[in-house]
């Protein structure tokens, strides 16, 4: 298995990890959440969000964290692929892969554009794709296991109105990661997914403002109305994803593999 975080005063090996998407919400919930568990951790996101990564890694630093900002587009695998290499060079492995990057459409299925398809499936499946292949090559090839993370959704359980691209590439994510966990048992990586609800990120905004456009609601609203069916009476943050992913990426996740864990207050039971 990986190797442990190195404690206090120790010169064993740190874990290390990837995470995509990592310049804002979810993203970079996550990538605080593994620095503060003892791990590096090289935050990717495309060449334009930057500044964001700068600035996490400065706020990482800042906190006695290791962090290296790398700019990437999961949708090109020559990216993806220099990224890790990136990080390797850094860090001398890999330990969790988090592929969080992700885009959502909102919009009836007859006014999704062909260019909103594509653009849906490169960035939420061909990029994790992507991803998973880069961190199995690396984790295969260093031979002490390790931990691939995926994003899903709970639309990757219930299809969700309007949102017929994002939940097709969230239900293939799931598909995808369940063949990778049989494939890659055998080298003690996990391969998981974390499903999350509502969370209050700018991509739930944005879904929020095309929800709004089409019902004829406040902006605002939408999102708040959704609060009445989460049982746990209030919207998700960042954090909440970030602490599934924690466990998942964890050594006390050794014997769980091809799971999709729904982190959503209970509006859906999987």
């Amino acid at each position: 298995m990986s190797p442990e975080p190195a404690g206090p005063g120790s010169t064993g090996p740190v874990r290390s990890a990837v995470v995509t998407g990592a310049a804002g919400g979810i993203g970079g919930a996550i990538a605080r959440r593994l620095a503060a568990d003892g791990l590096a951790v090289s935050v990717l996101d495309l060449p334009s969000a930057r500044a964001g990564l700068d600035t996490l890694v400065a706020e990482l630093a800042a906190d006695g964290r290791t962090g290296l900002a790398l700019a990437c587009d999961v949708t090109d695998a020559g990216s993806v692929d220099a990224a890790v290499a990136a990080h390797v060079e850094r860090f001398g492995g890999l330990d969790v892969m988090v592929a969080n990057a992700g885009i959502a459409v909102t919009a009836a299925l007859v006014d999704t554009t062909p260019e909103q398809w594509r653009t849906t499936l490169d960035v939420n499946l061909t990029g994790v794709f992507h991803c998973y292949a880069a961190a199995a090559r690396q984790l295969v090839a260093q031979g002490r296991g390790g931990r691939i993370i995926g994003a899903a959704s709970v639309a990757a359980h219930r299809g969700g109105k309007w949102q017929s691209a994002y939940s097709a590439t969230k239900f293939a994510v799931r598909g995808m990661s369940q063949s990778l966990a049989q494939e890659l048992a055998e080298h003690q990586i996990t391969v998981n997914v974390y499903s999350p609800g509502v969370v209050q990120t700018p991509m739930w905004e944005s879904i929020d403002v095309a929800l709004a456009g089409r019902n004829g609601t406040a902006v605002g609203s939408e999102m708040q109305a959704m609060v009445a069916g989460i049982p746990l009476g209030r919207l998700e943050v960042p954090a909440d994803v970030a602490g599934v992913v924690s466990f998942l990426a964890s050594p006390d996740s050794a014997y769980v593999t091809g799971q999709s864990i729904v982190v959503d207050g209970g509006m859906w039971f999987s």
